[in-house]
């Protein structure tokens, strides 16, 4: 198992600094190792971390688990939350963590000679015993694993739009199969095309 400092090191230098969200996403990943009873950061592809936040713990969290959007084994659902679910794929057990509500209190009590709020966080959220800074819930998840995970092979394509779908995210509407952009899904509303120009 890597050790506090080399995952902190390594999510530094990742993300250009240490700040005290990428510790806690750290501790969160290392005790979603010891849950889990699996050896982080994974080599493979067992563990699938969904992670509730698109910020700094994200990326501690994914130094910590070797989870990544690119390898298909880490999840964004943005709540706004520095939470976390970690699910063993062989095994399907799953657990979510975060930080306690008590946890930047005890923070600031592990770290007395900080100089500010930001530098006891940071130091504390290295000293507070896990048990103490985070809490761990075993959980079900809604959407069965084997459609979260999908087949990277299977494509399909969109009967309105014509764009390639990948990873089974089809939806099949009166008949036609539908990119979710299309089935009234889209995160987006279409402007009129504009020519791409040069720079």
């Amino acid at each position: 198992m890597t050790s506090l400092p080399e995952l902190l090191e390594a999510s530094a230098a990742l993300h250009h600094h240490l700040c005290p969200k990428q510790v806690l996403g750290v501790r969160m990943g290392m005790l979603a190792g010891e849950r889990l009873g699996l050896d982080l950061p994974q080599t493979g592809k067992r563990l699938l971390t969904i992670v509730e936040t698109d910020g700094c713990a994200a990326d501690g969290i994914a130094v910590a688990t070797n989870c990544w959007v690119g390898r298909r084994t880490l999840r964004v659902a943005d709540y706004g939350k520095v939470a976390a679910t970690f699910v063993d794929t062989r095994t399907g057990q799953a657990v979510r963590l975060a930080p306690r509500p008590e946890a930047r209190a005890l923070a600031r009590a592990f770290a007395p000679e900080a100089r500010d709020r930001w530098e006891a966080y940071l130091l504390g959220y290295q000293r507070v015993p896990a048990r103490d800074l985070l809490s761990a819930q075993a959980v079900q998840l809604k959407t069965p694993l084997e459609q979260i995970i999908s087949r990277f092979e299977v494509t399909a394509v969109c009967d309105r739009c014509g764009e390639e779908i990948i990873n089974e995210r089809e939806v099949v509407y009166g008949g036609e199969t539908l990119c979710r952009a299309c089935a009234g899904e889209a995160y987006y509303l279409p402007l009129a095309e504009a020519p791409l120009t040069q720079p």
